[in-house]
């Protein structure tokens, strides 16, 4: 990929309240489509971003089990809620809280995925970050072989803690 060796960098972007970041990707998570937030807060052009499989913005912070669960979800058929943190081209970052589903054909396959990405609520993110730092903690201890599952078994085993599953717990930590 062309930008794979962009520097992340401590500046953080926050989206304002109203604004929603937009995209559509093929079923392959190539983008088809970004709306002009999400050009601005990637730091891409739209020429730069379509066609490019979404990962573009994936920023090193993010654990790959958490990418795993997303797709496990939409590939399913279901929607899924998810507090993800990405990197603008710049090295810049800023975290969302996504909302991604399925697009459907009228036969009911599956043509693609929308996710729409609004401001996080602030007060979530040190627990959020802290739960990704102990998942990516354990992704490094497995190697590469065992680390989605390692860093899926924190993730359980934070939930089994909380008495609550995935969805509930991304939904209450947004609307508390």
């Amino acid at each position: 990929m062309k930008y794979k060796n962009t520097v992340p960098t401590s500046i953080e972007r926050v989206l304002a309240d109203d604004e929603f970041i937009i995209s559509k990707t093929d079923t392959k998570g190539k983008i088809i489509y970004g709306n002009r937030q999400f050009n601005a807060y990637s730091g891409f052009s739209e020429n730069e971003l379509l066609g490019v499989q979404h990962n573009i913005v994936r920023h090193p912070d993010m654990p790959r089990a958490v990418f795993k669960l997303l797709w496990d979800e939409v590939q399913a058929g279901r929607e899924v809620f998810a507090f993800v943190k990405n990197l603008s081209k710049d090295g810049s970052f800023y975290w969302v809280f996504a909302n991604v589903t399925p697009s459907f054909d009228m036969k009911d396959n599956i043509v693609g995925y929308f996710s729409v990405r609004r401001k996080p609520k602030r007060s979530a993110l040190p627990q959020v970050a802290d739960l990704y730092q102990r998942m990516l903690s354990a992704e490094r201890q497995a190697g590469p072989r065992d680390a989605i599952e390692a860093s899926t078994q924190i993730l359980r085993d934070a939930l089994n803690t909380a008495h609550t599953n995935y969805e509930d717990w991304v939904l209450n930590l947004q609307n508390a």
